[in-house]
């Protein structure tokens, strides 16, 4: 498969002074994991932005650095943003053996349009919005994609079991959660209380008429 790759450089700022980094225009970033130290290294927002726009934490990246060997595979573990801005802070990689499993969460993408909501009226409801896979890191999937085309009543549910991924892939959720249902579409029940407040209404005035019409014959009395 095609890897992203990222070139990052040598940091010796840390701590506080990073944000002047940023001023700079770059982002602090960690590399740890599989058989490294962990490296203190730096990169430019926009490299950084180009790339996170490109893969998620379940991508592979071929991190190239000072200090590191001459591939690394990494995956992307943390991604610290500014609460307001938005503007990315800091990265963390975590390196990975390529000839062990890894797990990670890979998003879910729903394909085709579902009978039951296009021509029932029903509503698309999609329980998990990912699953948690295990395989090899330059196996692992990109999206898990699923075929909604079969979904034409509301009885009907795509489980975790029903789920085809290939034969180096395995989904570690539990078999039975649901992925994806199309629940029916929710009518607004007319109650009997306007009827009745209406009933009691005219009751209501026919015991006034008669109660009227009594005082009116005492008094004739």
């Amino acid at each position: 498969m095609d890897v992203n790759s990222v070139k990052l450089d040598s940091r010796t700022v840390v701590g506080k002074k990073v944000r002047a980094l940023r001023r700079e225009g770059l982002v602090p970033v960690h590399v740890y994991g599989s058989g490294i130290e962990p490296t203190a290294l730096q990169v430019e927002d926009r490299t950084l932005n180009r790339l996170l726009q490109s893969v998620g934490a379940n991508i592979p990246v071929s991190v190239e650095a000072e200090g590191l060997e001459a591939e690394n595979i990494c995956f992307v573990r943390e991604v610290q943003r500014h609460p307001v801005t938005e503007a990315i802070l800091h990265v963390d990689f975590l390196r990975v053996d390529v000839s062990q499993t890894v797990v990670a969460e890979v998003p879910v993408v729903l394909d085709g349009a579902a009978p039951g909501v296009v021509l029932l009226g029903g509503v698309l409801l999609q329980n998990l919005l990912s699953l948690r896979i295990e395989a090899m890191p330059m196996e692992m999937p990109a999206a898990i994609h699923l075929d909604i085309t079969g979904l034409d009543d509301f009885e009907k549910t795509i489980q975790v079991r029903g789920v085809s991924v290939g034969s180096d892939v395995a989904v570690l959720n539990d078999p039975d959660d649901m992925v994806v249902r199309v629940t029916a579409p929710r009518v607004e029940e007319v109650t009997e209380v306007e009827e009745e407040e209406g009933i009691e209404g005219e009751e209501g005035e026919e015991d006034a008429e008669g109660e009227g019409g009594a005082r009116e014959g005492e008094a004739e009395a």
